[in-house]
C-alpha cells in the first residue's frame, strides 16, 4: 500500500512538472533557495523605502539644526518602567542635552534620563510628497512632542538627521541602478539580438564595437565622462547623465550573452517553424526567441543592479557623480572623507552599511535566480 502511494505521488509530481510553464518551474526552484528568498524580502523592503522614503524618515532630511551638530545616535527604549514599579510596552527616548567641556570647550551630548519623549507608530511629522502625487504627514515613527528631533543614526556636521537622509538617498541610489540597468538591457538586447540573428558583416561590426567597449578601463572612463559634465546643470540633469554614463559601459557583456543565445536558437525547430509560417522577423525575435531565455536575462539584470549602485556610489563619493543638494548614498559618504568626521562621528559611515546591505541582497537574489533559471537541469 505504501509503495502504491509513493508511486502515485511521484506520478503526480512528474505530471505536474510536465504541464508546468517555464515561470512556474523557475519559481518552484527559486523557493528552495532560502537565502535568495530572504534577500528577495530585503530587496522588496529596500524598494518600498525608495518609493516612499518620507514615510520612513523621522525628520526632514534637509533641515539643519545648529544645536545638534554631530549629535550621537539615540537609543529607542521599548519597555517603559513607571515609578511604582509597573511597566508597559511603549517606545520612548531620552533627549540629549548639549553641554561644553570646561577644559577643551568641545560639545558634549549627555542623555537627560529624567525626561522621556514618547514615540508613536504612524504618527505625524514633517510634510512630504508621495511619488509627486499628493502630500502627507504620516510617518512610520514620529515623536509625540512637536519639534523634538529624533536622531536614530545621529546627525552630521550641519545637524541633519543621518537616518532620514539615508532613507531619502535610497530613492536615488536604487533608482539609478534600475534605470541604468534598463538602459543597458535595451542596448544589450537590441545590439546582441541583431548580431546573433543576422550574423555576417553585421555580427562582425557589432562584435568589434563590443570588444572596444570591453577593452576600455571602466573607472577612468566613468571619471572622465563625469568630470566633463557642466557643474551648473540642475540636479535632475546630473542624475540622468550619470545614469547614461553608467549604462554606456554596462551593455556590452549582456550583448555578448544575448548574441550567443540567438546564435544557438536561430537554427532551432520552433524558430524555423515560425519562419516558415510567415512570421515577421520582429515577431520571431520578441515572441519566440527572447521569451525562451528571459529567465537568464532577469538573472543577469539582477546581478547588474549592484554594480550600478556601487558605480554611482563611487562617483558621488569622489565628487564626480551626483552633487548636493541631491541626496544619494555616495553623496552621504562624502561626509566621512576627513579624519575629524571619523574621530568625532563614526555614525557617518552608516550609508556605507546601506550600500553593503543592498549589494549583498541583490547579489544573492541574482545568484538564486541564476540557479533557478534552468530548472530542467535540477
Amino acid at each position: 500500500m505504501t509503495s502504491i502511494t509513493s508511486h502515485s505521488a511521484a506520478d503526480t509530481g512528474a505530471s505536474r512538472l510536465a504541464v508546468a510553464s517555464q515561470w512556474q518551474l523557475v519559481w518552484w526552484a527559486f523557493k528552495k533557495h532560502r537565502l535568495a528568498m530572504v534577500c528577495l524580502a530585503v530587496t522588496i523592503a529596500l524598494y518600498v523605502i525608495a518609493v516612499v522614503p518620507g514615510f520612513f524618515a523621522v525628520n526632514d532630511p534637509e533641515q539643519q539644526n545648529r544645536r545638534a551638530i554631530f549629535h550621537p545616535p539615540q537609543s529607542v527604549h521599548l519597555i517603559d518602567t513607571k515609578d511604582d514599579g509597573s511597566w508597559a510596552l511603549r517606545l520612548y527616548i531620552h533627549p540629549y542635552q548639549l553641554k561644553r567641556d570646561p577644559v577643551t570647550l568641545a560639545s558634549i551630548y549627555e542623555p537627560d534620563t529624567s525626561r522621556k519623549v514618547y514615540l508613536q507608530l504612524f504618527g505625524e511629522g514633517y510634510e512630504y510628497t508621495v511619488m509627486g502625487l499628493f502630500k502627507s504627514r504620516t510617518h512610520l515613527l514620529a515623536s509625540e512632542e512637536a519639534g523634538q528631533p529624533l536622531f536614530l543614526f545621529g546627525a552630521d556636521r550641519l545637524g541633519r538627521c543621518v537616518f532620514s537622509r539615508i532613507m531619502q538617498g535610497t530613492q536615488i541610489s536604487l533608482s539609478v541602478g534600475l534605470l541604468g540597468v534598463f538602459l543597458s538591457l535595451f542596448l544589450g538586447i537590441v545590439l546582441g539580438g541583431i548580431s546573433g540573428y543576422y550574423g555576417g558583416r553585421t555580427d562582425f561590426v557589432i562584435q568589434r564595437v563590443i570588444e572596444l567597449v570591453l577593452s576600455l578601463p571602466t573607472i577612468p572612463i566613468w571619471l572622465a565622462l563625469a568630470a566633463a559634465l557642466p557643474q551648473d546643470w540642475p540636479a535632475i540633469m546630473h542624475y540622468l547623465m550619470i545614469t547614461v554614463i553608467l549604462s554606456l559601459t554596462g551593455w556590452a557583456q549582456l550583448a555578448r550573452v544575448v548574441r550567443g543565445r540567438f546564435l544557438s536558437l536561430r537554427t532551432e525547430e520552433f524558430v524555423t517553424a515560425a519562419r516558415l509560417d510567415g512570421a515577421s522577423e520582429g515577431r520571431i525575435i520578441f515572441r519566440h526567441m527572447l521569451p525562451s531565455f528571459s529567465s537568464h536575462i532577469i538573472a543577469s539584470v539582477t546581478l547588474a543592479v549592484p554594480a550600478m549602485i556601487l558605480a554611482e556610489t563611487s562617483l558621488s563619493f569622489l565628487g564626480l557623480g551626483l552633487q548636493p543638494p541631491t541626496i544619494s548614498w555616495g553623496v552621504l559618504l562624502r561626509e566621512a572623507q576627513n579624519i575629524r568626521s571619523i574621530a568625532t562621528a563614526p555614525w557617518l559611515f552608516a550609508p556605507g552599511a546601506a550600500v553593503v546591505l543592498a549589494v549583498i541582497a541583490l547579489n544573492f537574489l541574482g545568484d538564486g535566480l541564476r540557479d533557478a533559471s534552468d530548472p530542467y537541469n535540477k
